[in-house]
């Protein structure tokens, strides 16, 4: 199973494609992919989305169900979903 993954533009702040041309700020609310055709179709919509520079390092992620809530495998992407280890801009995870 694979989510999308990428980079707000405005504000450097990771987002999950959510479905209906949506990005949202949490994992839990991600579009699933669970076959090739699903995981296509998610590519075009962050290729699309990075051609109108609306975000950056869009990435297709491996995702499972932990307890109910779709959740990383990767250390790297558990830490995006998590937020920012360290207070930056403001902003605290």
């Amino acid at each position: 199973m694979k989510v999308l993954t990428a980079n707000r533009l405005s504000d450097g702040e990771a987002i999950w494609f959510a479905g209906e041309g949506g990005w949202s700020r949490r994992i839990e609310e991600a579009q699933t992919a669970n076959d090739a055709d699903a995981e296509a179709r998610l590519a075009a919509i962050g290729a699309d989305a990075s051609a109108r520079n609306e975000v950056i390092d869009v990435n297709l992620i491996d995702v499972t169900l932990a307890e109910g809530r779709l959740a990383a495998v990767k250390l790297r992407e558990k830490i995006r979903a998590a937020g920012p280890t360290i207070n930056y801009a403001g902003k605290l995870a």
